[in-house]
């Protein structure tokens, strides 16, 4: 898979995964919105691998243009 994730979306993607991920851990809450919580997994990977599955369903790049 080609990078389509770009640096301030790849930061935010991390910040916002791990933040969710940190809160599932200290929160020691149960039911459904405790582990909802748990969808931070795919921000962060995302982000991590600097790719987006639903980004190239859609077309969108937000890599800078290599020239």
């Amino acid at each position: 898979m080609a990078n389509n994730v770009g640096g301030i979306d790849k930061i935010l993607r991390i910040v916002i995964g791990a933040a969710l991920l940190v809160w599932f851990f200290v929160d020691q809450g149960t039911g459904f919105w405790h582990y909802a919580k748990l969808i931070g997994i795919v921000p962060l990977l995302t982000g991590l691998l600097g790719t987006c599955p639903l980004y190239s369903v859609i077309g969108m790049n937000t890599c800078p243009r290599k020239v």
